[in-house]
């Protein structure tokens, strides 16, 4: 039975790493947005996609 993520159990560094992530990806994935619109480079491609997985990883609790 596989066991349901909890992030009570984290060690505290961990979970505050988590809050000041979950605080930042938004924003950050935000302007990376419109960077990628004005300057498309690969890299800014792939970046903003990660970003992108980063913050509905955050949104649906996956991380």
């Amino acid at each position: 039975m596989k066991k349901r993520y909890n992030p009570y159990t984290l060690p505290p560094w961990v979970r505050q790493v988590r809050e000041i992530g979950i605080q930042i990806i938004i924003p950050l994935t935000i302007f990376q947005g419109i960077r990628t619109v004005f300057f498309p480079t690969s890299f800014d491609v792939l970046l903003l996609a990660l970003l992108i997985l980063l913050a509905v990883a955050f949104r649906y609790d996956w991380i």
